[in-house]
């Protein structure tokens, strides 16, 4: 009785998290007659869909019953929930029952209660731009599965171009693939910097535009990401986040550490890897300095919060951060 339920904002993930559960439960010969899409629009949605989960497949393979949108996790009458109840566990063992949602569920209803209890339950809300550790982690697997074989370094210049545009990475990572051929070399940056279209401004760039002093283009960076509605505060947060790895990196180097796992440890890196790249990128500046720019970007927070311009407050700590970075 498989019960699944994927929850969050990523629809083009969720999208493609369905059609992979669709070819691996549906038998291609029986799909039009077992496979049920139910929308929420419809008359006693969720009790149709139960009725439909208990009925058994046609043909080979089992049935599929798709509950679209569902509110189950966020509202659920008595009389419903006794169905539901009843009818999770009873649920026979060749029919999947699979409930999507935007929300997330909330974890005080009952109905929800069971579902964590009977139900395979998997997220997929959109990363924040600023988590460039959970971006490159996404590239990696989205890579593995459409089974692209990408260098360190080219993936965190795909993570870097298409930030958090699911949709755009599975794009870009199927032409990868068609210009990878048969090749059994991984893919490098040099191929990503041709091939894939960044369309999206991210902290990330402008956290290394900083870090090389480029003024003129971390200032560009500034107008896009708040034209592109980015809050200040998030892009505040992400460049806090990047400097303080850098710093922890630097002072473990200077500090004499070998030991690469523990310095990733420290520095909260997933992959260790990674400290080739981050050891080079902070080679040309010193403790002090970094320090210097912690302080900096927490006054930056503190003057965002007690409501200064955004854009003007931006500008400037960007520059003294740039300069700061040219010594």
């Amino acid at each position: 009785m498989p019960i699944y339920l994927y929850w969050g904002e990523d629809e083009f993930a969720i999208a493609q998290a369905v059609a992979a559960l669709r070819q691996r439960v549906l038998d291609s010969d029986w799909s039009s007659f077992n496979f049920d899409k139910i929308s929420p629009d419809q008359p006693d949605a969720v009790l149709q869909g139960l009725n439909q989960a208990m009925t058994p497949p046609f043909g080979t393979g089992s049935r599929l019953v798709w509950l679209v949108n569902t509110t189950l996790c966020q509202r659920c009458p008595e009389d419903l929930l006794a169905e539901v109840e009843r009818t999770l566990p009873a649920i026979p063992e060749h029919s999947v029952l699979l409930l999507t949602s935007s929300s997330k569920p909330d974890g005080r209803l009952k109905s929800t209660k069971l579902l964590q209890k009977h139900a395979q339950i998997q997220e997929f809300s959109v990363i924040p731009p600023w988590k460039t550790e959970l971006l490159v982690k996404q590239v990696r697997q989205v890579a593995q599965v459409v089974g692209v074989k990408l260098t360190e370094t080219a993936t965190e210049l795909l993570a870097e171009s298409v930030g958090n545009d699911t949709r755009q990475l599975y794009s870009e990572l199927e032409k990868l693939r068609l210009f990878a051929g048969d090749s059994k070399k991984p893919i490098d940056q040099g191929a990503i910097a041709t091939l894939v279209t960044t369309s999206t401004q991210s902290a990330f760039q402008l956290g290394a535009a900083i870090r090389q002093g480029e003024t003129a283009e971390a200032l560009d960076l500034i107008t896009a990401l708040l034209r592109q509605n980015e809050p200040a505060l998030r892009i505040v947060s992400s460049l806090i986040s990047q400097f303080r790895r850098w710093t922890w990196v630097k002072t473990m180097v200077e500090a004499g550490e070998r030991d690469e796992r523990e310095i990733a440890k420290a520095a909260e890196i997933d992959n260790p890897k990674r400290l080739y790249f981050l050891k080079q990128e902070v080679q040309s500046l010193s403790l002090p300095t970094l320090l210097q720019t912690l302080s900096i970007l927490l006054e930056l927070d503190a003057s965002l919060k007690r409501g200064a311009d955004e854009l003007a407050t931006l500008q400037i700590k960007v520059i003294e951060l740039c300069e700061l970075c040219r010594l």
